[in-house]
């Protein structure tokens, strides 16, 4: 899962002034223009006074809610010759990017928010007069900003049930405004339609599964967007992952097998051991959201006081956020193995397993054979429906009232 906040999760690098030819750049952001008392002023440096060349920085002056995006400096009727941009606090350098022509430069990455920067740019024309301009201006807060954490991450592969999801760090109010700014398309040419559960989730996902091998691209363009009264976007980028092949297994919790389906073929029948009948296991469409090759489960955690504390649970996968796993069970009674029989656990599904993660056993192949995204449905269970919003569970809500859900 990535969350997008801090420079793009990476610090922000210290650098040294590009040299380019005669050039020394170095900075970045800024929304001051040059001074130009007269027609050609400047703001400091030799011939300033007599220069063509325009500089603007793109955060002003003193300014309190610059982009962490979009903060950049431009030259018109000259080429920028020095750009230097620093943290206020630290004098730390910001390493940044001059244009092929010397018209621009940016910074080379995402800025922090919250956070006092220092830009000093100076430029020349094509007489070689020089002009300059700066500017200190601070960083849209973390108070007055929100981002989202999403899924999945981009370069990733997933399984045809993995939806787009978001999930904000503020209460957003203006949900179409954050909406319209998030763009979910696929190469497989589906309609993805986006789905609030609450104010701070929004999931994206077609009519039915995504088609296997296609690629799918979000495009997220919240900077400056107000999400909520004085709550502005930070996030600008493109994560395009790809779909994997087809898996659906489905889990008969009153013949206790399950049916490995991969690309409309069977390849494998597995039996299992569901919920017991005092801890049923949900009925539904769920999917693999995570995957731990070892697992600590203690019953606490779900509210079932000191029912067990298994310290290493192995090739245990989740499928929903309230706790249920389809997993290995290596301490089942070996005289009364309860797989392909009945159900013996609090609410997962159990598969044959050995302690230590190791061995050929069905819960290893199924571990080895499945990925983030996958499908698992689970049928003739005594149990409800899981909710769509319990994991990435959208798929058991008809498709009218996933649609009603949209803010667009």
């Amino acid at each position: 899962m990535t969350t997008p906040g801090r420079a793009s999760r990476r610090v922000l690098a210290t650098c040294a002034a590009l040299a380019v030819g005669a050039l020394a750049l170095t900075a970045c952001s800024g929304s001051a223009t040059a001074d130009n008392n007269d027609a050609k002023g400047g703001g400091g440096g030799r011939g300033a006074a007599s220069s063509d060349a325009k500089i603007v920085i793109s955060a002003k002056n003193g300014s309190t809610g610059a982009s962490i995006n979009a903060t950049d400096v431009r030259v018109s009727d000259g080429r920028l010759t020095d750009v230097r941009m620093t943290v206020v606090k630290t004098g730390e350098a910001v390493d940044g990017t001059l244009s092929a022509d010397g018209r621009s430069w940016k910074p080379k990455e995402q800025l922090e928010r919250g956070t006092e920067y220092r830009i000093a740019a100076k430029a020349q024309d094509t007489d070689g007069d020089t002009t300059s301009a700066d500017s200190q201006f601070t960083t849209v807060s973390a108070a007055n900003s929100f981002i989202g954490t999403y899924t999945p991450d981009g370069g990733s592969t997933v399984g045809v049930g993995m939806p787009v999801s978001f999930s904000f760090d503020k209460a957003i109010s203006d949900k179409k405004a954050v909406q319209s700014h998030i763009k979910v398309t696929s190469s497989s040419g589906q309609k993805v339609v986006g789905h609030w559960f609450g104010a701070k989730r929004l999931d994206f996902r077609p009519e039915s599964y995504w088609k296997a091998g296609s690629k799918v691209t979000m495009t997220i363009d919240l900077d400056g967007v107000e999400g909520a009264n004085g709550v502005f976007g930070v996030q600008k980028k493109t994560v395009t992952f790809t779909v994997g092949r087809s898996q659906v297994s489905t889990v008969d919790a009153r013949t206790q097998t399950m049916t490995v389906v991969r690309d409309d073929r069977t390849i494998e029948t597995i039996p299992v051991s569901t919920g017991s009948p005092e801890f049923t296991t949900y009925n539904g469409t769920m999917v693999i959201s995570e995957k731990f090759q070892q697992l600590r489960m203690d019953s606490r955690t779900v509210g079932l006081a000191n029912a067990y504390d298994i310290e290493d649970v192995p090739h245990a996968m989740r499928l929903t956020t309230s706790g249920t796993f389809i997993h290995g069970n290596y301490w089942y009674r070996k005289g009364n193995p309860p797989f392909g029989r009945y159900g013996s656990s609090h609410g997962c599904v159990g598969l044959r397993d050995v302690k230590g993660a190791q061995g050929d056993t069905p819960g290893k192949w199924f571990y080895d054979n499945s990925m983030i995204g996958d499908v698992v449905i689970v049928k003739n269970s005594a149990d409800k429906t899981v909710d769509p919003d319990n994991g990435f569970n959208g798929w058991n809500m008809p498709w009218n009232d996933w649609v009603a859900g949209s803010a667009v």
